[in-house]
C-alpha cells in the first residue's frame, strides 16, 4: 500500500526541524570591553581627586596610574601605609576603577645588579597596586642588547616574569607585559612567554604598528591571543599605520573582556575634552565591529 504523507504530518516534520535551523544562525556579537585612562603625560599634573573628576566627566571609568615619575597622584613605592589606604578609598568611593599601575620597571638589563634592583622593584610595584585596590601593573621586556645573544635576553625576562609573577600572585596581582621596545614585538612575546610558567603573567597590546608590518597583524595578534591580560595601551585612532578596526573586530571575536587604556602625549588644548573625542571614536570602532 502506498504511504500517504497528510498535510498535518508535513508541518509537524516542519516543526521538529525548526530547532536545529534557529540553532544555526549566527549569534549576535556583544562587546565587553571598556574605556580608560593612563596618566601617562596627560594626567602626569593631575592629583587623584582631579584624576577621578576629570575621567568621570568623559565617562572614562577605568585608570592606570602611571608611576616612577614625578607624578601628582603620589602613588609610588614610598607611599605609607596610610597614604595608601586613602588612595584606595578614594577610588573606591568614585565611579573610576583603579586598573592598576604601570611601572617603568624592564627586565633586559646586562648588569645583574640592575636587574635584581628592577625585579625587587617590580614586586614592590604588585605590592603597591595591592594596597592601593588595583589590579595588577605594567612592566617593559625591553631591549636586546648589543653583544648579548637574543636567545639569552629572551630567556632572562623570561625568568625576571616567573619570580614576580609569583610574587604577584600572592597578592592577586596580574603582571602585565606590554608589547613595548626592541624586545616588545609580539612575535618576540610569544617567544618569552614560552618560557613563563607563572599564570598571573599576561601580555599587555600596546597597538604598535611595527606589529603590522607587511599587513601581518592579524597572523601576529593570533600568536598570542590565548595570552593576552585584561588591559590594553591606546593612541591615536586616527593613525592609519595601525590597524584598529582590525584589532577591535578581532578583540570583539574572542570575546575579550578588557579595558583601552588611552596613553598619549600629544599637546591638546584640552585633555579632558580631548578623552572625550577618543571615547568616541572608540565607540565607533565598537559600533562599526558589532554591526558586521
Amino acid at each position: 500500500m502506498d504511504a500517504k504523507i497528510t498535510r498535518r504530518e508535513v508541518i509537524l516534520g516542519s516543526l521538529a526541524a525548526l530547532p536545529l535551523t534557529l540553532g544555526a544562525w549566527p549569534a549576535q556579537r556583544v562587546s565587553k570591553m571598556r574605556f580608560g585612562f593612563t596618566t601617562y603625560t596627560w594626567g602626569k599634573e593631575w592629583d587623584i581627586p582631579t584624576i577621578i573628576a576629570n575621567c568621570t566627566r568623559a565617562k572614562t571609568l577605568g585608570v592606570e596610574l602611571r608611576t616612577s615619575g614625578q607624578y601628582a597622584h603620589g602613588v609610588e613605592l614610598e607611599l605609607g601605609e596610610a597614604g595608601r589606604g586613602e588612595a584606595k578609598k578614594r577610588f573606591a568611593d568614585s565611579p573610576v576603577t583603579l586598573v592598576g599601575l604601570a611601572c617603568g620597571e624592564k627586565f633586559d638589563h646586562p648588569d645583574p645588579a640592575k636587574l635584581k634592583a628592577a625585579v625587587e622593584n617590580a614586586k614592590g610595584y604588585a605590592k603597591l597596586s595591592h594596597d592601593v585596590g588595583g589590579r595588577g601593573v605594567r612592566v617593559f621586556p625591553n631591549d636586546f642588547q648589543k653583544g648579548v645573544p637574543e636567545e639569552k635576553t629572551i630567556a632572562q625576562i623570561a625568568r625576571s616574569l616567573n619570580e614576580v609573577g609569583k610574587y604577584a600572585a600572592g597578592y592577586k596581582q596580574m603582571i602585565r607585559l606590554e608589547n613595548h621596545g626592541g624586545a616588545g614585538r609580539l612575535t618576540t612575546l610569544r617567544k618569552i612567554m614560552d618560557q613563563v610558567t607563572e599564570k598571573s603573567v599576561r601580555i599587555k597590546l600596546n597597538c604598535d604598528a611595527r606589529d603590522n608590518e607587511g599587513g601581518n597583524f592579524e597572523s601576529n595578534f593570533n600568536l598570542v591571543k590565548g595570552l593576552l591580560g585584561d588591559t590594553l595601551h591606546m593612541h591615536d585612532l586616527r593613525d592609519e599605520k595601525f590597524p584598529y578596526q582590525l584589532q577591535t573586530n578581532l578583540l570583539i571575536d574572542m570575546g575579550w573582556e578588557g579595558w583601552w587604556l588611552v596613553e598619549e602625549s600629544s599637546k591638546v588644548p584640552d585633555r579632558v575634552q580631548a578623552l572625550i573625542e577618543l571615547r568616541q571614536g572608540w565607540e565607533s570602532l565598537v559600533a562599526k565591529s558589532l554591526s558586521r
